[in-house]
Parts: C-alpha cells; structure tokens; sequence
C-alpha cells in the first residue's frame, strides 16, 4: 500500500500528478519529468535529515499511484499531504494508505500529531477528512496554527490527527471487524 520513495517510478507518477484536477492540490508542484525527480530527489534528502516523512501509495498491484507526505516536521508533529491519480481516487486507496502511514509515524517514528492543511475550497478532501474517525478539526483548538497557515489569506481550514484518538479508533475498528467474524 505505501512504500519508501524511489527515483524510478518519478516518469509514472509526473504523468499522474500532471493531471489538471490533481496539480492545483498538490504542494510541491513540477512541471517536468525532470522537474519532479530532482524535487523527490531533494524530499528523499531532506528525509535523511529528519525534516520530511515521504512514502509512494502503490496500488493493490505495486504500481505507483500517488505519494503521501509528512511536511515540516518539527518537535515530534508535522503537516499532512497525499495526492493520488484521478483515475485511482474513489476506490479505498487513500484511507488504507493514510492508516498505513499514520501506524507508521506514530508507533514506528515517535511522531505525536499529524495537521492536515486543506484548501476550504477543495470539497473531496475536507469530505474524506471528515469521514476518518480519527481526525478532528482545529480552526479554533489551535488558533496559533490556524493563523499561521493563513497569514497570506484565509483559504485553509485546519484539522489534526492525535496519537492517541487514532491508537483508540484503531482498536476499535479491529474490536468491529473480529465482531462481525
């Protein structure tokens, strides 16, 4: 579901970023094939330095279909940030792989909290936000944050994922699942 970036399988996912209805959501944006291996060349990097957590989200098959980020990583919390290919939104890939990813930066990476930036205006991703159990808007619990990010114009709304409401969810979607057995 989610694998560690690697620089073949920039031609593939260039192709599914460039698309006109996934680039405008997409933060670290490039215009060419080379354009985007040199900026996840550069994220692999900054990796290495404890800045940014950078996974591809791979399809039930192992191709590559997206990437899912965690952006300005600082004191244990950091930003949100997933992209998936048009033709795979809507099929249950970016749940399993923001579960996939948020076990591995809470239990694996001692990440605390996760903040997810949303633009108000795209609609999809505040109603898949929305629906996980597990994150919860921030608007007025952390009014710091919310300024912050905008401080150019109000065009973000903020939500954030806590380790332990997702620790408790988690159990209780496993607690479901044996129940329905």
């Amino acid at each position: 579901m989610i694998k560690k970036r690697d620089l073949h399988e920039c031609t593939s996912l260039y192709e599914l970023m460039s698309d006109p209805t996934v680039l405008p959501f997409v933060r670290h944006k490039a215009y060419s094939v080379d354009e985007y291996w040199f900026s996840t060349k550069q994220l692999m990097e900054e990796e290495e330095l404890g800045t940014v957590i950078s996974r591809t989200i791979v399809s039930d098959f192992g191709q590559p279909i997206g990437t899912i980020n965690l952006f300005d990583v600082e004191n244990g919390a950091g930003f949100l940030g997933t992209w998936i290919g048009t033709q795979f939104q809507g099929l249950g890939y970016n749940k399993k792989a923001k579960e996939q990813f948020l076990k591995e930066l809470f239990f694996e990476l001692n990440i605390h909290t996760v903040f997810l930036r949303i633009r108000k205006n795209n609609v999809k991703s505040i109603r898949a936000t929305e629906k996980l159990r597990y994150a919860l808007k921030a608007n007025d619990s952390h009014p710091s944050i919310y300024e912050e990010i905008n401080k150019q114009q109000d065009i973000y709304d903020l939500y954030y994922i806590p380790k332990d409401l997702f620790h408790l969810v988690m159990l209780q979607q496993n607690n479901e699942e044996e129940q329905a057995m």
